[in-house]
């Protein structure tokens, strides 16, 4: 059988990537994207391209949405010229952006009203697993849907856990995303502390992942730019407030990314690998 055409909104840095494994994997590739510069790139990968959101939905019955925030994922998916309005009932999309649980739920919704399903299936890892086509997928989903998408998202993920329904991928993405923060935070503090006694950081840090000090934000020092790190937060924030769950480590941390996106790209960190407190 030939493969399921895929429609992407948001060939950007992980859908671009994405996008590759799925050519090289034999997917047809459908994109759109307010960025000319994106299509073009995604043209020149092998992709075609079409004008928006809603005529991507005409083209394609498997749709990927690459998108940075939630009102993006809002208008590309409900919008005047959103998905839905003209995707055929039987399909899905995926929302692989990070949002609130509650808007890949409304999106759901929506699309339930339409026969479509949704995908939620954020991805983890970042933009070096994504060239590497190692990326983990969460997927929150129906299992028929889960099996439908296995294939899919293998192209470009080593790993994939169905963890429950719509919804819930999103919530294991935030708090992986927030387990990463805290650790992040951590890292500079332990290590402007552990730089006044003289001792090499380098050295510390081959002790430290071999010990219980080890995390995935140490391993990865260089790769962790904070980019995204106060709107992961800012969700977590949000969940708290609806469940009025008192979280003060959480809300420390979200205070304090907004200074370590300064310090990471300024190169004002502790220089854990030994690599030079470059740029990161």
């Amino acid at each position: 059988m030939a493969n399921e055409t895929v429609g992407m909104v948001g060939p950007g840095r992980m859908g671009y990537a994405m996008l590759k494994h799925l050519i090289k994997k034999g997917y047809p590739v459908i994109v759109t994207d307010i960025n000319a510069d994106n299509v073009k790139r995604a043209e020149a990968a092998g992709a075609k391209s079409v004008a928006d959101s809603a005529a991507l939905g005409a083209a394609s019955a498997f749709n990927i949405v690459a998108v940075g925030f939630d009102n993006e994922a809002l208008e590309v998916t409900l919008g005047k010229n959103g998905l839905l309005s003209t995707m055929k009932p039987g399909g899905v999309i995926a929302i692989c952006s990070t949002v609130a649980p509650e808007t890949a739920q409304h999106i759901e919704a929506e699309a339930a009203k339409k026969g479509i399903d949704i995908l939620d299936a954020p991805i983890c890892r970042g933009g070096w697993a994504a060239d590497e086509g190692s990326l983990l997928a969460l997927f929150g989903c129906k299992d028929e849907v889960a099996k439908r998408a296995h294939p899919i998202f293998s192209t470009f993920s080593s790993d994939i856990v169905h963890v429950g329904d719509v919804g819930h991928g999103q919530v294991a993405k935030t708090m992986n995303n927030m387990l990463l923060w805290v650790n992040g935070i951590a890292l500079m503090e332990a290590g402007r502390l552990a730089e006044s006694t003289g001792i090499k950081l380098p050295k510390l840090r081959e002790a430290l992942l071999m010990s219980s000090g080890q995390s995935a934000a140490l391993e990865d020092w260089d790769m962790i730019t904070f980019t995204w790190a106060l709107k992961d937060m800012q969700i977590v924030s949000k969940m708290a407030d609806t469940k009025n769950i008192t979280m003060p480590i959480a809300g420390a941390i979200k205070e304090l990314v907004k200074q370590g996106k300064v310090m990471k790209q300024s190169g004002q960190v502790p220089d854990w690998t030994g690599n030079g407190k470059k740029k990161a």
